[in-house]
């Protein structure tokens, strides 16, 4: 037998796939991997993550040079808790870091370089988060999720801005992974300044000099406007005319006797001679050079003349204070850019420069280099003067990705910074003898550190979990907010707009409405991010106007020197371009070329969008608002009761619903043993010689599990037993999927035509059978947890006993106090019991004599239960109670019975797992001659030699007994089998081991709770959504609605076959939307429906109009699409014919249920006594000032008055108001209201005298 069949779609794509695509988790996954390298032994991890970050800040060494702490290796413990516990509990999954630091000291101060005295120990640095399967983080048992960051590269960027003048302003600004800003810029007198830290600015040559070009012949040789001419030439004449540039100084009295900037002549010659000089330096360009004009005017302004003066202007600037010596002022300047532990470019920052200045300093260099400084100036030099152009800022060479990985290796490097400080200050003030590496090292640094990242970091962000795509995609989300990025006020609309390099990376149509607009975006479906943090690209070699099967991923910057043709260029077999001119890309404009023009070509339609818009049938035909909308729209889909795959799909579905690990997936080739709801075994399949061969593998499902959004995971087996699994094949389906595709909705026969006016305005009319079939039901789980505290007045309680409260109240609560599982809940009932100790009072001796009989309990207690609120109906599924260790004789009666049970389980695995080894050996020995076989001290024979084994032979035999590794029989083949057999056993008996001592810990220990808290009880309710009036429902193509009416089935209009129509949808919203994809997929499902086939239409390579004819045609439907039906009220035909077909639709999760609300009396705002606001606070509706200014245009003098004092704040007004209506009498007149007292008050506060008359 197979498993049940996988839809099989029929594509209409023509674009062949020629890469798979990647793991769409990638991203995080294999980030957070490359950061913990926790598989990698420690000798062999690579200098990345978390190892580059322990060596670059180790090893630390004292200030007197007595002590040096060396990182060793780091080692990460296996979890206490697994996923699923961390959740019910509350903790973080995470796990303890440990590293091996040598402590190495000397009593000698004066022998440098050896250490008598070394010690190596493990220390612990606090629990590391780690990283789910699923790419997400269980924080204080909710999953978060860290959103990758793109932000602006490190490097070099030439820019430009225009002055109030209209004069050109050209810059260059060094940004650096760590360290000072450098900023070179011009100014309206074309002179070249420099910016250090955006502090004061000085002339660029006053740099030049501090930094070893003292002279100005040294700073012009740099930019070669130096000829050096010896005055012996016999052409000597040839120079005249030409510019001296330095000084001519006789060498006996100093005296200058030629000043620089003399025009070179025959005096001048004559008296160079007269006083011996042989050598003279000419300015090299004879015609007039913008670049030297800039030079020389910055030369001018500089008021330095050596490389001593410009060191102390640079010091006097940046430290406000002359330099105590010149040593002192060059170490300033060295520190600044020159030393490694206080400036880094990065490898991203070098390469980036590299590439811009064309230069070959080694990648290991992340330091600037005087070259670097001298290249940018040059390139500024050549901007002003419009040799070369400026950077732009939003293509995606200049932008990168910060993923999880570097992002938390970012946080390590500063937590064990301010760790190295404070380990250096006990290195001075401990005595060395004495001294560990626990003594030095404080842990809190690092947890609190890692603690407020994952916490209240921007970029640490909630799991959106509403269905599988919405996980996917907040995975792959790309943020340009968050710490050291963009903030949504100041992001102008270039940053946000699509740029060209987007093409591939970035996807053009997912990205939110509203503020955060074009800074949050979606990775595309083939983008990857290379190891520098930028996106790449992959495409298809073309060599000599041919298509090759070479993969060749590209960033941004690469691809700007390459021609690339569209992947739907005609090609054939052999891939040839079939035109000869092909469309293509060349950086931003777009080519018509030849085939030998071209160099590369893409390898899919569908590569430039992400993979939420990958889903969109017929995004083609959509306007880029409403597939924004669609692509958006698709993440907000309910799980629903009974989900079905769409029949007009993309092919995508598969990819997305595996990818999000919402599926049970075989690990390996295998068959099906035993299924059951919650959990399917398997028996693994030989391969070769594999020692997994027979191995049963026990996949558990997930049921009702409830996510962050309070939707619903439940996973459902989709094999039987006895199917036969190949690697990657579903074998459970999860929420949201059906046989492995992606199932967001419901595929639905829809008409498109007013009816009754009651799909006006985006309204959606449904029909009774969608809610009486719960086609479009939900299942929503609310999580409700009460806290059991200790308290100054004693210790809270949960309990059913609860004061004033009536039995039939608590019938349901079992003797802690929680509601049984199975129960009904309804708005006020209780939850969960619980008893809070009142302050202590005086006792009456009555109370004393009461209390000395019957203890504490007849002390004053009030209730404070948990009650469900306003709104809730739903059946309780499933309670938990979690207590901390406690030494009364109920919690140790509790602790022996669990510890019971889980014995009496352990032993039965035991036994069940020794049964499994007994009949392998059985199966393995039948009829197999034994050799003498002794125990396991070699000692006493156990099977006398000769004996054929039977089924008896070892029924009088304690098998644990017997040596595993001695020859059983001749043969060495069944030996090997017996061996393997004994460890496959073994291997498990200490799984099954560990996991009872685990286990037993926590029975023993208790559990582990956040501090003040005794006891922590969970109750899951698990609530049936129907559909009705008021949810919002919407399709792929941003055609969305709220449901207006639920009108019977017998009035729905009907087709010619006395179908009834499922839904209606108003026509008007289809022309001016611009989505025609929906009637495409509308048209396109009728055939599928008809002729039960579905249908893979890829984006931009799918059906066309004659495509979508050619099946209706097929089913024996009008090609139009169009067809006669009738009315249900009066059985006649409507006037013309109408579209219909199978729309896929999905129910949001914007239900009417969680909306509505309503209030009499609640609560009220502390100082003004207004009624609070909002469902959650049970608050009312604002009356605000324009509706106060309605009812003043109409006139409503009292019914103002009312909504303003006894309605609102009037006090005292309201409660006697209340009084009035109860007892039948006419309503009192309006007092004062509270918010004129607070205006009263305030104004006293400012000292005025307010009296009221």
């Amino acid at each position: 037998m197979s498993p049940k069949k996988r839809i099989e779609r029929l594509s209409f794509g023509k674009i062949k796939a020629i890469l798979d695509m990647p793991d769409l988790l990638d991203v995080q996954v294999q980030s957070y991997e490359d950061f913990l390298q926790a598989d990698a032994m420690p000798a062999e991890r690579e200098k990345k993550g978390l190892q580059a970050v322990f060596l670059n800040i180790f090893p630390i060494i004292d200030n007197r040079e007595e002590h040096i702490l060396e990182f060793v290796e780091y080692y990460i413990e296996p979890p206490k808790y697994s996923m699923d516990e961390c959740s019910e509990r509350g903790v973080t999954y995470s796990a303890s870091l440990k590293a091996r630091l040598r402590l190495s000291s000397r009593q000698d101060s004066d022998d440098a370089g050896s250490f008598d005295n070394t010690l190596e120990t493990d220390v612990y640095l606090g629990n590391l988060p780690l990283m789910t399967e699923g790419g997400t983080f269980i924080i204080n048992g909710a999953e978060r999720v860290i959103v990758s960051q793109l932000h602006r590269s490190p490097g070099v960027f030439f820019g430009d801005s225009t002055h109030p003048n209209g004069t050109k302003i050209y810059s260059a600004r060094i940004i650096p992974f760590r360290g000072s800003w450098v900023e070179f810029t011009t100014d309206i007198n074309d002179i070249l300044y420099v910016y250090i830290d955006r502090r004061k600015r000085f002339p660029v040559t006053t740099l030049l000099r501090a930094i070893g070009y003292s002279l100005d012949v040294d700073i012009l040789r740099l930019f070669n406007y130096v000829e050096e001419v010896p005055l012996s030439r016999k052409d000597i004449q040839k120079y005249f005319d030409r510019v001296i540039i330095e000084d001519q100084v006789d060498s006996e009295t100093g005296e200058i006797i030629v000043p620089r900037g003399s025009a070179f002549d025959e005096n001048i010659l004559k008296l160079l001679r007269r006083n011996k000089i042989r050598r003279i330096n000419f300015l090299k360009t004879k015609k007039k050079d913008p670049i030297f004009d800039i030079l020389q005017n910055t030369l001018t302004k500089d008021k330095t003349e050596n490389e001593e003066q410009a060191l102390h202007l640079v010091y006097l600037e940046l430290r406000s204070g002359d330099p105590p010596d010149l040593e002192t002022a060059r170490r300033l300047l060295h520190r600044l850019f020159f030393d490694e532990k206080r400036y880094d470019l990065g490898r991203v920052g070098r390469f980036r420069i590299n590439t811009k200045l064309d230069m070959d300093i080694p990648m290991e260099t992340t330091i600037l280099t005087v070259e670097d400084i001298v290249a940018i100036i040059y390139f500024v030099l050549k901007l002003k003067v419009g040799q070369e152009n400026t950077d732009d800022i939003d293509h995606l060479g200049n932008r990168r990705i910060r993923t999880v990985g570097e992002q938390l290796a970012n946080q390590f490097s500063v937590a064990l910074s301010r760790m190295a400080r404070t380990i250096k200050e006990r290195m001075n003030l401990r005595d060395s003898e004495q001294l560990t590496p626990q003594d030095l090292v404080n842990v809190r640094t690092i947890s609190s550190v890692i603690n407020t990242f994952f916490g209240t970091n921007q970029l640490s962000q909630f799991l959106d979990q509403v269905n599988p795509l919405t996980e996917l995609t907040h995975k792959r989300r790309l943020s340009a907010l968050g710490p050291g990025g963009l903030t949504r006020e100041r992001a102008g609309f270039e940053v946000r707009d699509v740029h060209y390099t987007h093409y591939g990376r970035l996807c053009p149509i997912e990205t939110p409405e509203g503020p955060n607009i074009g800074l949050i975006s979606s990775l595309c479906t083939y983008g990857r991010i290379n190891d520098l943090g930028f996106i790449e690209a992959p495409y298809r070699k073309v060599k000599n106007g041919k298509v090759t099967k070479q993969i060749g991923y590209l960033s941004a910057d690469d691809e700007d020197k390459y021609v690339i043709a569209q992947a739907n260029a005609p090609i054939t077999e052999k891939g040839e371009f079939i035109r000869d001119r092909v469309k293509s890309r060349y950086k931003g404009e777009f080519p018509v070329v030849p085939p030998d023009d071209l160099d590369y070509m893409d390898i899919s339609s569908n590569q430039i969008v992400s993979i939420a818009a990958a889903l969109i049938p017929f995004l083609e035909h959509d306007d880029a608002n409403r597939a924004l909308m669609g692509s958006n729209m698709q993440r907000q889909a309910v799980p629903l009761l009974k989900p079905e795959a769409p029949i007009v799909g993309t092919g995508m579905e598969r990819k997305g619903a595996e990818d999000s690990r919402a599926l049970v997936v075989a690990e390996e080739d295998c068959v099906v043993q035993r299924v059951t709801a919650n959990e399917i075994t398997v028996k693994l399949k030989k391969k070769g010689k594999s020692s997994k061969d027979g191995d049963l593998k026990t996949y558990r499902l997930k049921k009702f599990v409830r996510t962050n959004q309070d939707t619903c995971i439940n996973q459902k087996p989709i094999v039987k037993k006895g199917d036969s699994l190949r690697q990657g094949d579903v074998i459970a389906d999860g929420c949201s999927t059906e046989n492995g595709d992606l199932a967001l909705g419901r595929n639905i026969l829809c008409a498109f035509m007013p009816w009754h006016g009651y799909n006006f305005e985006d309204s959606i009319i449904v029909s009774e059978r969608l809610v009486a079939e719960d086609i479009f039901s939900s299942t929503h789980i609310e999580e409700l947890e009460l806290q059991v505290r200790e308290t100054k007045r004693g210790e809270e309680e949960l309990t059913r006993e609860i004061p004033n409260v009536s039995e039939e109240a608590t019938k349901d609560l079992d003797e802690n106090g929680i509601i049984r599982v199975g129960a009904e809940v309804n708005y006020g009932d209780i939850i969960i019991g619980k008893v809070t100790p009142k302050g202590e009072m005086d006792l009456t001796p009555e109370d004393k004599l009461l209390k000395a009989i019957f203890g504490d309990k007849a002390g004053d207690v009030k209730d404070a239960s948990l009650k469900a609120h306003a709104g809730m109906n739903g059946i309780v599924i499933a309670t938990k109670l979690f207590s901390r260790k406690r030494k009364d004789s109920k919690s140790r009666k509790q602790d022996k019975h669990k510890l019971a049970e889980l014995e009496e389980r352990f032993q039965k695995e035991v036994d069940h797992l020794k049964k499994a080894r007994l009949a392998d050996l059985n199966g393995i020995l039948d009829g197999k001659k034994s050799r003498a076989i002794r125990d396991r001290n070699l000692e006493d024979i156990i099977i006398p030699e000769g004996e054929v084994f039977n089924a008896n032979t070892f029924k009088r035999i304690d098998v644990d007994q017997l040596e595993a590794s001695y020859d059983w029989t001749e043969e060495k083949a069944t030996n090997e089998l017996v061996e393997l057999c004994f460890e496959k056993c073994e291997e498990h008996l200490d799984g099954l081991t560990v996991d009872y001592r685990n286990e037993k810990h926590k029975i023993q220990g208790g559990d582990e709770l956040p501090s003040g808290i005794v006891q922590l009880a969970k109750v899951y309710i698990a609530k049936k959504r129907k559909l009705s009036v008021g949810d919002k429902m919407a399709g792929r193509h941003g055609n969305k609605g709220v449901v207006g009416k639920v009108v019977p089935e017998a009035d729905m209009p009907f087709l010619p076959d006395g179908t009834p129509i499922d839904i209606i949808l108003n026509p008007l919203g289809v022309p001016s939307r611009m989505n025609i994809g929906q009637i495409f997929e509308t048209s396109l499902g009728w055939a599928g429906k008809k002729l039960n086939e579905y249908y893979a239409t890829p984006v931009f390579d799918g059906a066309q109009l004659e495509d979508v004819k050619e099946k209706l045609e097929e089913a024996g439907l009008d090609t139009s699409g169009k067809v006669q039906i009738f009315d249900g009220r009066t059985g006649e035909p409507f006037d013309q014919k109408v579209t219909v077909g199978y729309i896929y639709m999905m129910k949001l999760s914007h239900l009417v249920d969680d909306k509505i609300h309503a209030r009499s009396i609640g609560p009220y705002s502390l100082i003004t006594q207004q009624p609070l606001g909002g469902k959650a606070q049970f608050g009312g509706q604002r009356f605000g000032e324009m509706e106060v200014w309605a009812l003043e245009a109409y006139g409503a003098a009292y019914i103002l008055q009312e909504i303003l004092t006894v309605k609102s704040d009037d006090v005292e007004g309201r409660s006697r108001t209340y009084e009035a209506i109860v007892k039948g009498e006419n309503l009192p007149v309006p007092g004062v209201p509270e918010s004129f007292n607070v205006l009263l008050n305030e104004l006293q506060g400012l000292g005025l005298d307010v009296k009221l008359e």
